[in-house]
């Protein structure tokens, strides 16, 4: 983490862990023109606020109308009977949002301080919720992954899912920081979530009960000559966990590997490049990062932590619609410099560079910098990355515990390159619209 004038800053990645997350903004300066003593005094109370930012009012910021509705609110509105007047902290941090919201960027948001510790705890590997990461897709909230062993897993909660209602409350036009709100309750309490899923004619009622989330960061199995390793968050944790997966591959008797990432939403990109390092020479480039300035592009590389003579012999990269942003990178890496073969399904395609920023005040930003490709030039976030081999699970075959996939991708470690009846079964599903 970089110390950078009393500030916190950390390149992330991550279609963001949307149950903890707000949808705002940073409101970075302010052009105060003529103003009463009321208003100085909220000057006075801003500027502290974020006290030690680059917080210099733009000249060529004509915010007259934004203190005339301002004064007008203060003046005019009276609250309903059980609504409560709200502070000018809170008004100023619901100018944040609507600012932000306005770029059109669903993973660039402002975290007031409760939600910044939040924030902190989640990526951390532990937080409480359903167990699950949303985003915005087609201006929809959407499942991107459950997570495994949580209550949106075991509710039957599946990516992709649409929510379209929430406790019967519709999500048309609802923010991800108001999704976020109406999920969160306390634990042991239920809500209820109305889905809408592809090739189901009705939309579906499932109830979830809220529980405290422990991301499981990794998750090893052995089939005969083959290892296992499925990786579920690139978390602070996660080199870590994988250094001690990697460890107990190279004690077995095991010379192919399967890395597994679906359902993997992302994290740190540093700790995507590290993993990557353990399979790549060093010098291999992991991912490129453009700025869309005209500036040159940054080019991450592999540090060559490789692991010589337990490298396996082959190795899979299991992928699905549940994969974005870290994931994509290291998939995308692995599979462009030879290493590995994508089984599955589509990734998610979440291309873009988020930078969290922690301000003095407790709040943080967390804004998109860049985007990111792979290290032929290819754009992640158009369209995600395809698999060599499409193989589907249907909802049914994982509520049933059934895993194609990953049998596919055993198989194909095992010898069985054409994996004729995964692929016959995936084109059956596509032929009939399952």
């Amino acid at each position: 983490m970089d110390e950078q004038n009393g500030k916190r800053s950390r390149s992330f990645l991550g279609a963001g862990l949307a149950l903890i997350l707000v949808v705002a903004a940073f409101f970075s300066g302010v052009h105060f023109g003529s103003l009463s003593a009321q208003d100085t005094d909220l000057q006075s109370g801003i500027l502290s606020l974020f006290s030690g930012t680059t917080a210099a009012p733009d000249d060529e910021a004509d915010l007259d109308e934004f203190w005339r509705v301002w004064n007008l609110m203060d003046e005019k509105f009276v609250e309903a009977s059980s609504t409560e007047r709200i502070s000018d902290e809170e008004r100023l941090y619901g100018a944040i949002q609507g600012m932000v919201r306005s770029h059109g960027d669903p993973y660039t948001v402002f975290l007031p301080p409760s939600d910044a510790e939040q924030f902190d705890e989640d990526i951390s590997g532990n937080f409480g919720g359903l167990g699950m990461e949303v985003g915005i897709r087609n201006g929809v909230v959407t499942v991107i992954a459950p997570l495994p062993d949580t209550p949106a897993e075991k509710a039957g909660l599946l990516a992709a899912d649409a929510v379209v209602k929430i406790d019967g409350v519709s999500t048309e036009n609802m923010t991800i920081n108001e999704a976020v709100k109406r999920m969160r309750g306390e634990e042991g309490t239920e809500v209820v979530l109305t889905v809408y899923r592809e090739g189901e004619p009705d939309f579906l009622e499932i109830p979830v009960v809220r529980g405290i989330i422990t991301i499981p960061t990794v998750k090893t199995e052995q089939y005969g000559d083959v290892f296992v390793i499925a990786l579920y968050s690139f978390n602070a944790l996660a080199e870590m966990k994988m250094q001690e997966a990697l460890r107990e591959y190279a004690r077995s008797d095991a010379d192919k590997l399967v890395f597994d990432l679906r359902g993997n939403p992302g994290g740190f990109l540093q700790s995507a490049v590290s993993i990557a390092s353990y399979f790549l020479p060093a010098g291999e480039v992991v991912v490129r990062e453009n700025f869309g300035d005209g500036s040159e592009e940054e080019l991450y590389r592999s540090s060559g932590k490789t692991l010589r003579e337990f490298a396996p012999k082959e190795m899979v990269v299991l992928i699905n619609g549940g994969s974005a942003s870290a994931s994509e990178i290291v998939a995308g890496a692995l599979a462009q410099h030879d290493v590995a073969t994508l089984i599955g399904e589509t990734t998610f395609g979440k291309g873009s560079v988020q930078e969290l920023v922690d301000l003095p005040e407790g709040s943080s930003l967390k804004v998109t910098i860049a985007r990111w490709f792979t290290p032929d030039g290819t754009s992640i976030s158009e369209g995600g990355l395809e698999p060599d081999i499409e193989i589907k699970r249907t909802a049914e075959q994982i509520m049933a515990d059934e895993d194609p996939q990953l049998e596919a991708a055993v198989a194909y470690l095992k010898g069985d390159k054409e994996l004729t009846q995964y692929v016959a079964a995936t084109e059956e599903e596509t032929e009939t619209g399952e």
